[in-house]
């Protein structure tokens, strides 16, 4: 007997049998279907008490039953538009009907499950310890004994010597190009391939991004784009404050001929490694390459203080003066003095005290992403035309994001339009990120490609970000590998 037979019944069923399917099944209804098993309509034991309140017996038919259009759908039909069937008609159950008219499987509300989100914050026990210490102790403001210690925890585990706690990445990027000395006029060396608080802080300072394309093994910067660039700014006679290299999605740029570049050039590298905590580069910690490293602690990152940033160097004299600006750049006199501009961008103690407990399981979180990736990839590898980003031999990432591009010829399917049908079934996916020398704010800024097309480009038009949290569970990864499938008809 099929899940569908064991809550169906005919006309000619008595009330009393009605009653027993309906208690035996749990589903607090049965179809009623004809003789050839095509539905007709729900019935619930309310519509039953309405036939014995009318003058039925128990040992009645369900003859007397109104005919009535029951709520039903398509068996194609999405997960986003079957809730909001189910909310527009108040009802908990939606029987799905195939060409025939024959229910094929009866959707339950709880069975449609919850949204699946791209990256949500992971929380543990050992946060809870160091800000309730933070309260019992009153330090609440942007200092105290979790920032001092979350920044020498950050440095250690990076391996740098000096860290400096700030309200956000971007802040640091902000500090870092602020210090290097970028002036109005000036131009810095940015990675196109990333989000825009990377290329923003230059503009900030008056500066002008330069923007430098990805190479196809990492999707990071490309160090042939680079030289490139360095090569025109000599023949130009100038050259760049700063190159700033990106981390994309907790994979490493291949940092050794880069930094190679830079250092012919004389020119510092800030290493934006905001979405890269965890991730390695030849066995050294991503972050740990450049005069000045970048992290993010944003709510979607793998580790998370709800908004916050690090800002690292090897350099103590940086990290001071870090430390100074974004303290509002108050001079030590007895009273408020400033002699120059500073910000308002220090962490706060409690804020450091989530961060502290965050990094206690990063190595946790690190693993639960790469598995999350290898689930996809196991899960899609007979799928042809889906080409994750790449893990050179030189790295390992942290995969933050599993990010895949995808060939529609091969697929059939478009990136835009596996992300809107990702979305009809309640999974939250997204493009990767818009190349900063495609956004109209950049528009008049100067862009060096890797070849005769921009990389870059190409990984916008064909890629995808899938969801990727350290704390979605087998079934919710299982949901996401079964509605790719269904929307690329694989069986």
């Amino acid at each position: 007997m099929t899940e569908i037979d064991a809550f169906s019944a005919a006309r000619t069923a008595t009330i009393r049998d009605a009653m027993a399917t309906i208690n035996a099944s749990g589903m607090q209804m049965l179809l009623l279907v004809d003789a050839d098993g095509r539905f007709q309509r729900t019935v619930t034991d309310g519509d039953l008490r309405r036939l014995l309140l009318a003058g039925s017996e128990m040992g009645d038919t369900l003859e007397a039953l109104p005919d009535l259009t029951s709520v039903t759908a398509p068996e194609e039909v999405s997960r986003k538009a079957a809730l909001a069937l189910m909310d527009a008609n108040e009802i908990n159950h939606l029987p799905l009907i195939d060409g025939e008219g024959r229910v094929v499987r009866v959707l339950n509300r709880r069975d449609i499950g919850a949204p699946i989100l791209l990256s949500t914050p992971h929380m543990g026990e050992a946060e809870l310890h160091f800000v309730e210490e933070a309260f019992r102790t009153n330090w609440i403001a942007p200092l105290g004994p979790n920032v001092d210690a979350f920044e020498r925890e950050m440095a250690a585990q990076t391996g740098m010597a000096q860290a400096a706690a700030l309200s956000s990445g971007t802040a640091a990027i902000h500090l870092a190009v602020r210090m290097l000395g970028v002036k109005p006029g000036d131009r810095v060396f940015c990675s196109t391939l990333t989000f825009a608080a990377s290329a923003n802080p230059i503009v900030y300072e008056g500066g002008e991004p330069v923007f430098i394309d990805s190479e196809p093994d990492s999707w990071n910067m490309s160090p042939i784009a680079l030289e490139r660039a360095f090569d025109a700014a000599k023949a130009e006679s100038w050259m760049p404050k700063a190159v700033i290299v990106v981390n994309l999605y907790g994979q490493s740029a291949d940092m050794d001929p880069i930094l190679a570049l830079c250092n012919r050039y004389g020119v510092p590298m800030i290493e934006d490694a905001a979405e890269s905590l965890g991730a390695t580069y030849k066995g050294k910690a991503s972050g740990s390459f450049g005069l000045m490293g970048v992290f993010s602690f944003n709510g979607n990152k793998i580790i998370t203080t709800s908004g916050g940033g690090m800002l690292l160097s090897d350099d103590e004299d940086l990290i001071k003066q870090a430390r100074f600006l974004a303290t509002q750049a108050r001079d030590p006199a007895p009273h408020y003095q400033h002699s120059q501009i500073g910000f308002n961008y220090r962490m706060s103690n409690i804020l450091a005290g989530v961060g502290r407990g965050q990094l206690q399981v990063l190595g946790d979180r690190v693993a639960s992403r790469r598995a999350v990736h290898d689930a996809y990839r196991e899960g899609l590898s007979d799928i042809a035309g889906l080409i994750w980003q790449p893990e050179p031999e030189w790295s390992v990432s942290n995969r933050w994001l599993s990010a895949l591009t995808l060939d529609p010829d091969a697929t059939g399917v478009t990136a835009p339009e596996l992300i809107r049908r990702l979305a009809d079934e309640m999974i939250e996916a997204r493009p990767v990120w818009k190349p900063m020398h495609q956004q109209p704010v950049f528009a008049h800024c100067r862009h060096f490609a890797h070849g005769n097309e921009a990389v870059s480009d190409q990984i916008f038009e064909h890629g995808v970000c899938m969801p990727s949290g350290s704390n979605m569970t087998r079934a919710e990864i299982d949901r996401i590998i079964d509605a790719v499938r269904g929307i690329m008809k694989v069986r």
